[in-house]
């Protein structure tokens, strides 16, 4: 009774299913006046061989090439004997085909030559049929069988290697998203902390007051940077997007962030024309950075003390504008994996695209346009 509960509790409902129906099924075809052979009388053997090439099938997943063995034997004897042809043989094929589709390429040979083994066995005994017709069972039983299993075993594999593939190109995809948010954050805020420090130390000797406010400023930006660094970062670590992080960076906090720009130096207007709509995420991380790297490029390299911000609110994208009177060095701003190419990958990232360049009337001017997808209904 155990050993009964430990066989059911390993095979699964469809292959105890199929293993039931091909037992019933066989011996029923054994006895039928129809099965081939009038003169013969069903006998217990014949029955039994029966039921011993179709119990195994209910384990077939769990141990391939065992049951192939158990239903492989049972069938020679079977063929042997006399018996006709019968379900006995497509429970050989259904075999055939799961060691096929589950052993590796040597076991599968060697799993497919058993199974050949009872048909030419048969076809080489006297009465057992022509050579001809024993290549045709073997083709029809074994053969075709093994192939769509090999078959079916090489789209299964291909298939988990493309999703390999694909995690790894996301893995790959989230790490250099991850490493251009960190590049955004440490960028902007060593900059600011730069220039404040800078005039910091200008004013020192003489306005220590002021001093004392710039210092404050770098207080306070290198306080956001790291806290933004962090929830960054808890990304990595985490392997999620979960835990307690800082509010992530949008349009809605830009205020703030002018607000630091202006203890930097750098005083920034904002205008806000459309009809202001709430933004995808995506679209809404990717304009706060392109404003934010546009504005850090300005305190770094523009020489330029006011800057302006334009967000056009369109029925179908958002246009971001940032320009400044400052001399425009786009050389600096244009090197390799830095400033502008950054703010390029996010506006192309989303569909969009994003020009840059110097003014006609002077300083210089950042125009990216983002696609704003229609809300589904």
């Amino acid at each position: 009774m155990r050993s009964i509960r430990w066989f059911v509790r390993r095979a699964p409902v469809a292959d105890l299913l199929l293993a039931g129906a091909l037992m019933v099924l066989g011996v029923a075809g054994l006895a039928a006046p129809w099965a081939g052979n009038h003169d013969r009388s069903p006998e217990v053997a014949g029955a039994v061989l029966v039921v011993l090439a179709a119990l195994p099938l209910a384990v077939r997943r769990a141990w391939p090439l065992a049951s192939l063995l158990v239903i492989a034997g049972s069938t020679a004897v079977y063929l042997v004997r006399g018996y006709p042809y019968g379900l006995i043989l497509a429970a050989l094929a259904v075999a055939v085909y799961t060691a096929a589709s589950r052993l590796v390429m040597p076991r599968a040979l060697l799993a497919g030559a058993l199974a050949l083994a009872p048909l030419a066995v048969h076809g080489l005994l006297p009465g057992g049929g022509s050579v001809p017709g024993a290549i045709a069972s073997a083709a029809a039983w074994v053969v075709v069988p093994f192939a769509v299993g090999w078959i079916v075993r090489t789209a299964r594999e291909s298939a988990a290697r493309d999703r390999t593939l694909q995690a790894q190109r996301f893995a790959y995809e989230e790490r250099l998203r991850i490493a251009q948010e960190v590049h955004d954050v440490v960028g902007h805020g060593l900059a600011a902390i730069t220039m404040q420090a800078e005039i910091a130390l200008h004013v020192l000797p003489k306005q220590p007051q002021q001093a004392e406010a710039a210092l404050t400023a770098i207080s306070r930006t290198g306080k956001e940077a790291l806290d933004e660094l962090r929830a960054t970062l808890a990304v990595v670590r985490s392997g999620e997007a979960g835990g307690e992080r800082a509010p992530q960076p949008e349009l809605a906090r830009l205020d703030e962030f002018v607000g630091r720009m202006a203890g930097a130096g750098l005083a920034v207007t904002v205008e806000v024309t459309g009809a202001p709509r709430r933004l995808p995420a995506a679209v809404d991380l990717a304009a706060y950075r392109i404003v934010q790297e546009a504005l850090t490029n300005v305190l770094r390299h523009a020489g330029s003390p006011t800057a302006a911000v334009r967000l056009d609110h369109r029925p179908d994208r958002l246009l971001v504008e940032v320009t400044d009177e400052g001399r425009g060095a786009p050389s600096a701003a244009e090197r390799p994996g830095h400033g502008i190419p950054g703010m390029r990958e996010r506006a192309v990232a989303l569909g969009g695209d994003l020009t840059a360049g110097p003014r006609p009337g002077g300083g210089f001017q950042v125009c990216a346009r983002l696609p704003v997808p229609e809300p589904s209904s």
